[in-house]
């Protein structure tokens, strides 16, 4: 009998076994007919490819290997493309599972909407110290991440963390692969939801996020992020809301102000954002100028 649910987990060099483990109890106590399937996308750590060998023999799970490194669109295609389950949950590779997550609670959900996101929360307390910047930023993000909130505007508060999508619909759009590096990914997949009038359902059945990257890592992954932003930015207009202070600088003619500004103070912000006590300030100063200083 075909499992009712695939888990789909990107992994890139992280060890993922205890979130598997945990999914799979989840799934034995709620009887919930599924599959585990890890996408490993290129991880280069033999402790990694020993820690998936072994989860690659447990009963329900399923590893995908890959020669090349396929980026975080195309990764999640191909495991869409494996998968047997009617319904697809998207998780990220360093989630925990909270005790009042339900697999159950999802499917129940999707009987209402062919998409449903169940959010994602921070631990109360910084699981790595040397992550001040993720972890300021994440925290009062959360505060917005409750169904209340999200459920003002629907397609635009997807995450890839935690997403339950039914096959056939997700087999219809997928994620754009234009998106190989970091970010933007479920952005595009809900605008597209959006212009094909698909519903989506939130609610509060958040994963943990639990692999927050030192200062310097999430720094430049924020830059690849502003990278990604550049080239899609069209197809970005009006779901961006530094796009919409991009497009309003451009209008008032201040764009070249702020690029000279951030050029004269951009040792000076990155000190801030590299230390002990960043500032979320800063860091949108940050943002704004490195994207508009993109060639």
């Amino acid at each position: 009998m075909a499992p009712a649910l695939s888990i789909l987990i990107p992994v890139v060099d992280y060890d993922c076994s205890q979130l598997v483990s945990d999914l799979l109890q989840k799934g034995d106590e709620e009887g919930v007919r599924m599959e585990i399937i890890l996408g490993d996308d290129h991880s280069e750590r033999t402790e990694t490819q020993v820690m998936l060998a072994g989860l690659g023999q447990r009963p329900g799970v399923r590893v995908l290997g890959s020669g090349v490194r396929l980026g975080r669109a195309r990764n999640r295609n191909r495991m869409a493309e494996a998968a047997q389950g009617e319904w697809l949950l998207f998780a990220d590779c360093d989630a925990a599972v909270p005790e009042a997550f339900s697999l159950r609670t999802y499917l129940d959900a999707g009987l209402q909407a062919p998409v449903v996101c169940g959010g994602l929360r921070h631990p109360s307390e910084n699981p790595c110290p040397e992550a001040t910047l993720r972890y300021k930023y994440e925290r009062k993000a959360d505060q917005r991440r409750n169904a209340v909130f999200r459920r003002e505007h629907p397609h635009d508060q997807l995450s890839t963390f935690s997403l339950l999508v039914q096959r056939a619909v997700f087999m219809s759009i997928r994620f754009d692969e234009a998106c190989q590096e970091y970010g933007y990914e479920d952005t595009l997949f809900g605008i597209e939801l959006q212009r094909r009038g698909v519903p989506v359902l939130h609610i509060d059945n958040p994963l943990l996020h639990m692999g927050l990257e030192p200062n310097a890592v999430f720094l430049r992954k924020t830059e690849t992020a502003l990278c990604t932003l550049r080239h899609i930015e069209d197809k970005m207009q009006g779901h961006s809301r530094l796009l919409a202070t991009v497009a309003k600088l451009r209008r008032l003619h201040l764009a070249p102000l702020v690029r000279l500004s951030w050029r004269c103070t951009r040792r000076l912000l990155r000190a801030n954002l590299l230390s002990a006590h960043p500032s979320l300030t800063v860091f949108n100063a940050y943002k704004l100028g490195c994207y508009l200083c993109q060639r």
